[in-house]
């Protein structure tokens, strides 16, 4: 009863599998790169980097306003000075505090004071401005940060999805593989029992089936493993499961020249502006340190009131003033911030040829590896057609007697490493594209790829 009602579930169970499987959201390459620049941390916090270069203008432009400032402060003695000064901001001194005895020996007073400052820098030799313009240097730098980071994670998703449909494929090859092992099992079998094979063709070919088997069971751990590396590069849970529709094809080749890609990367590469903005960046920094040397004016107004008691027996003053401030010596400490300024511009110059050199090489190593896989798809293409004819030739001749079981094991051997080798120069090919637009700096989300 128990077998019985098992044989009746198994269907049921196996329909549903099926379903949950067909059920899989479908997931194009151009989506997977959406959702990644969407939902990728990375992406985020590289956004988020960018943001706080921002908040560093508007700090740089607050040299800018005023600076208005409240300030409350509470004191008791019986100091002569303390005293006497007191009582003239509280507008409480009489003639009887002229008496000598009580100047020199007065009693402990409050005095509750309250104050509201009022500061305006008038000049300060371009300090503000260099800031600012710094800051927005900082800005430009992040964002040429975001937009690598943005590469980055184009690249990784197209390097996974990739990686993910030629596991796919394997598995595919793999699972032909074995049942044409188990084909060819059969048809020695029936060889056998015709008298022109021996049991050690029959087990020669189960030990292959055993071996296509294991790698079956291989490439479906290579896929399980493809899937997790996918959904880590589109920023999801690694057990997200998606229907990848996008084909593993060959990508339209660029067509751009070697020495386009290396022209273009070496000036839109997120890396060549960056040094690019770190020597103007010194620049800014050189004029910041040069106006330390200069006066500053600024000026200040204060509105204050002073009591005996918190509320009460107290009067108010104000006062308005000018200040000139000329750094004349500070140790040495400007000069040698300048210094260190015009050693910082070298560095970046140099910085900035090294950058140059290692992106024209990186352009012509991903621009070699795409015409490298090109080839190796026409070549692997031509090599499948023959593997596949020749196999299909020696099984006929194997049914009829003429050719030995080691030659079907090799044709069947040979045929499967065929079409493995024609699906990786196809997602080599693809990856190494992803590689040279990445290297070129031109990669993006509308890029053909």
């Amino acid at each position: 009863m128990r077998r019985t009602s098992l044989q009746t579930i198994r269907p049921v169970l196996l329909a549903l599998a099926a379903a949950s499987l067909n059920a899989q959201p479908p997931l194009t390459l151009k989506d997977a790169i959406g959702m990644a620049l969407d939902k990728h941390p990375s992406v985020k916090a590289a956004k988020a980097g960018e943001q706080e270069a921002e908040m560093r203008i508007k700090q740089a432009k607050g040299g800018y306003y005023p600076k208005l400032n409240y300030q409350e402060s509470y004191q008791r003695g019986n100091n002569p000075v303390f005293v006497f000064s007191s009582l003239l901001t509280q507008r409480q001194f009489t003639a009887a505090n002229f008496d000598i005895a009580r100047l020199n020996n007065p009693d402990a007073m409050n005095n509750f004071q309250s104050q509201m400052i009022v500061d305006q820098m008038l000049y300060d030799a371009g300090m503000t401005k260099h800031s600012m313009n710094s800051a927005g240097l900082m800005e430009r730098v992040a964002g040429e940060e975001k937009r690598r980071n943005d590469m980055d994670v184009i690249f990784n998703v197209v390097r996974a999805y990739s990686g993910t449909l030629l596991a796919q494929e394997s598995l595919r090859v793999a699972g032909e593989s074995v049942k044409s092992a188990e084909a060819d099992l059969k048809r020695a079998e029936a060889v056998r029992a015709a008298g022109m094979a021996t049991d050690a063709d029959v087990l020669s070919i189960r030990v292959h089936l055993a071996s296509v088997r294991e790698q079956q069971i291989r490439a479906a751990n290579d896929l399980s493993a493809g899937r997790a590396t996918l959904n880590e590069a589109l920023g999801l849970p690694l057990d997200s499961q998606f229907d990848l529709t996008t084909p593993l094809a060959s990508s339209p080749a660029p067509a751009l020249k070697l020495s386009e890609f290396e022209k273009r990367g070496a000036e839109e590469r997120p890396e060549a502006r960056q040094m690019a903005l770190a020597t103007n960046l010194v620049s800014e920094q050189r004029a910041l340190a040069k106006a330390a040397y200069l006066p500053q004016v600024s000026f200040r107004a204060l509105v204050e009131a002073d009591r005996q008691q918190f509320v009460t027996k107290g009067g108010a003053n104000w006062f308005t003033g000018l200040t000139l401030r000329w750094n004349l010596f500070n140790g040495m400490t400007d000069k040698a911030r300048i210094e260190e300024t015009s050693l910082a511009a070298e560095r970046a110059a140099a910085q900035k040829q090294r950058a140059e050199n290692g992106i024209r090489l990186q352009v012509r190593k991903a621009h070699l590896d795409l015409g490298s896989a090109g080839e190796r798809i026409e070549v692997a293409r031509s090599a499948v057609t023959m593997a596949e004819e020749s196999h299909r030739i020696i099984q006929n001749r194997y049914e009829n007697g003429l050719t030995t079981v080691t030659e079907l094991l090799r044709s069947e051997t040979a045929l499967a490493a065929a079409r493995l080798r024609h699906l990786a120069a196809v997602h080599d090919q693809r990856v190494a594209t992803a590689s040279l637009l990445q290297a070129a700096g031109i990669l993006n989300q509308d890029s053909e790829l």
